[in-house]
């Protein structure tokens, strides 16, 4: 800027040329392309604001249930597995957090702000707080806050009575920074108005809006129903002119010679008559009926065909889903259509779409909730206070297999790697209970008494024998696992062979005489002595793979249910295969009987009590009572179930598709000067 002869010269703005936007295709004989004189150029878009006319979308939602879906399916989802607080808070205090989401009816009152907000593009929520009603204009300090104080929350519209102040929230650290600062709500009972600071709000807005537009609408956003409302008149026009169209599909049509003179005529007696006849033939006209017409007359009926009406109006709803973001088949109930049609794709969309939703709309919402709520119920705010969505998605039964199958792997790999201690792995398996339904008996009690040192071999998953263990390298508890007995070199059965022809059955089955001892009293081959057996002592378990160790070691099932004793005589009777669901716990579930090997099973227990001279009717009768009604203990990747002096040991797994649990040990505190060994 300068002076000239005492005047201010104000620099020239730059000249602004302008011209319309031209794409590079234009035709203008053919009337084609931008600028020409055609029918698309005569589209044009208006600014309606839906969004401020509340009777029309008050009446919408309730009268109109393509938008009650539309307004309530998401808000829904978004809220339909609720959220996992990732915190170190005790899991017996984390459960007073349902408590109080139950009793003030929190989780439904979110979702009232959700659907008011997409409706009327933005809503509030009050947190009502006991000994903070007197002042609302002020902060909330949460310090003032006691355990019992949070009441619940109280929804309002934009349209029920509050007023944003011009006055924004000047705080940068503050996550609603350029927000309005207060709001005025006024209570239409009595027309009291309050000013609420933002500190005690929760909002809820629709559509997002670029900033003049927010402006406008005072910081708050846009109905949805503004992006479907064009889709939803064209659908609806539809569906009502075929609704009409099914008056006309059947029409008769009589014709008459002399029917344009009779209409002519100015007799009204005539006309008079014409009109009786006509309704008389509407009477008689039937299935059933006669119809009486002149000879010179001819009654004719024309079908209507309704061919490709209900492709228009599958696209016209299609036109819907697409606008509400929400796929057909759940928006419209209908089961999807066309080739390989399963809804997956869409569902998957959709899913992706409802975890967008969650970290832009709600994560907000309760970031600021949370903290009111944990003072609550907790009385301070955790350091570590944080939360996760749950997936909206619920697997199938053949999916939480899969899941429940690959997790547990995953563990036993990373805990008999060492990469892991027990305690994570056990933490690891609860955490995935609520996921795939499989370790949810696992209590808090059990994962803190487990080891939390990382050893270098795990001992989970498996059975002795089947990870290649040597002899003496079972669980440390179990002074015989990993050793074989002697009952001869009888290679295990080959899978699918199906049992062997019953032998007498009942506690007797099993017969002494046929299977030699040494003088400790230890089986022997039938040939030799004590050289023999401390040689067969020192074999070591086979080393088979997984596949291997379940066709050699548990086989095929036996046919039958069997359980308890039952299940017991039933598998000493056959000598093969495994019993499933042979006893039954609470905390764990069905566990099965397999008759085994020289390294695990029945076969395996048998054989060690008979080394100590204990026979098998002496202890197979309690096996039963033992494991059903014992002491349930986990160690070393294993469980133990003790009463009195007899411990058995349940080992988990998988096989045939399904988590199982096998009785694989044995043990007893007997002492030593009744063993005969």
């Amino acid at each position: 800027m300068r002076k000239q002869r005492g005047k201010r010269i104000t620099p020239a703005k730059p000249q602004v040329i302008k011209s319309s936007a031209r794409d590079a295709f234009s035709n203008v004989l053919a009337r084609l392309g931008t600028g020409t004189p055609n029918l698309m150029e005569g589209t044009t878009y208006s600014l309606n604001r839906l969004t401020r006319d509340y009777g029309l979308l008050n009446a919408l939602y309730r009268e109109h249930w393509i938008i009650r879906q539309i307004i309530d399916i998401i808000p829904s989802d978004m809220l339909k597995n609720w959220i996992t607080l990732t915190t170190e808070v005790s899991p017996n205090l984390l459960k007073k957090v349902d408590l109080e989401l139950r009793k003030t009816q929190l989780i439904q009152k979110l979702k009232q702000g959700l659907q008011w907000g997409r409706l009327f593009g933005g809503a509030i929520g009050l947190m009502i707080i006991k000994g903070q009603g007197y002042d609302l204009s002020k902060p909330l300090d949460l310090r003032l806050m006691v355990p019992g104080d949070f009441c619940g929350l109280m929804v309002f519209d934009r349209w029920n009575s509050v007023d944003p102040s011009i006055e924004l929230v000047e705080d940068v650290t503050d996550p609603e920074f350029g927000l309005p600062d207060y709001y005025t709500i006024t209570d239409n009972t009595n027309g009291a108005m309050y000013k609420v600071h933002h500190s005690r709000l929760l909002r809820f807005t629709g559509d997002d809006l670029p900033y003049w537009e927010s402006q406008a609408e005072q910081q708050w956003g846009a109905s949805v129903i503004e992006s479907i409302f064009d889709e939803l008149k064209k659908r609806d026009n539809v569906s009502w002119n075929i609704a009409q169209l099914t008056f006309m599909a059947s029409l008769r049509v009589l014709k008459m010679a002399d029917m344009g003179q009779m209409l002519s005529a100015t007799d009204e007696q005539t006309k008079a008559e014409l009109y009786r006849t006509i309704q008389a033939q509407n009477w008689l006209m039937s299935n059933m009926g006669m119809q009486i017409i002149d000879a010179g007359d001819d009654m004719q009926s024309h079908q209507y065909t309704f061919g490709g009406i209900s492709d228009t109006y599958k696209q016209f709803m299609m036109d819907v889903a697409g606008a509400a973001r929400i796929p057909a088949t759940k928006l419209f109930g209908r089961s999807p259509e066309g080739m390989n049609a399963t809804g997956e794709s869409d569902l998957r969309n959709y899913y992706d779409m409802i975890a967008q939703e969650q970290e832009a709309k709600l994560r907000p919402i309760l970031n600021k909730l949370l903290p009111v709520l944990c003072m609550s119920v907790f009385g301070a705010v955790p350091d570590d206070l944080d939360f996760e969505f749950d997936p909206v998605s619920e697997p199938s039964d053949q999916e939480r297999a899969d899941l429940a199958k690959c997790g547990t792997d995953n563990i036993v790999t990373a805990y008999n790697a060492g990469l892991i201690s027990q305690r994570t792995a056990l933490r690891e398996m609860k955490q995935q209970s609520s996921r795939t339904g499989t370790w949810t008996n696992i209590t808090d009690e059990e994962i803190m008494n487990a080891s939390d040192e990382i050893e270098p071999q795990g001992e989970m998953g498996g059975f002795p024998g089947m990870g290649g263990e040597e002899d003496g390298a079972g669980d440390p508890d179990l002074p015989h696992a990993g050793r074989s007995g002697e009952v001869g070199d009888k290679p295990p059965e080959a899978p699918g062979k199906p049992p062997q022809a019953p032998r007498s059955v009942g506690d007797s089955d099993w017969e002494e005489d046929k299977h030699p001892r040494d003088g400790d009293g230890k089986f022997t081959s039938g040939v030799g002595g004590g050289k023999e057996n401390d040689s067969s002592r020192k074999k070591k378990a086979p080393k088979y793979t997984k596949e291997e160790g379940y066709k050699n070691q548990i086989g095929e099932a036996l046919p039958g249910e069997h359980h308890g004793y039952e299940a017991i005589k039933e598998l000493v009777k056959y000598q093969s295969g495994y019993v499933p669901a042979a006893f039954s716990r609470s905390d764990i579930g069905d566990i099965a009987l397999p008759w085994g090997d020289d390294f695990m099973g029945l076969k395996h227990i048998i054989q060690e009590r008979a080394s100590q001279g204990v026979s098998m009717q002496d202890f197979l009768p309690q096996l039963t009572d033992i494991i059903q009604q014992g002491n349930l203990t986990a160690r070393n990747g294993r469980f133990y179930i003790s009463k009195d002096h007899y411990t058995a040991v349940i080992s988990p797994t998988y096989f045939d598709d399904a988590f199982t649990f096998l009785l694989t040990g044995w043990d007893d505190d007997v002492p030593k000067h009744t063993k005969k060994h």
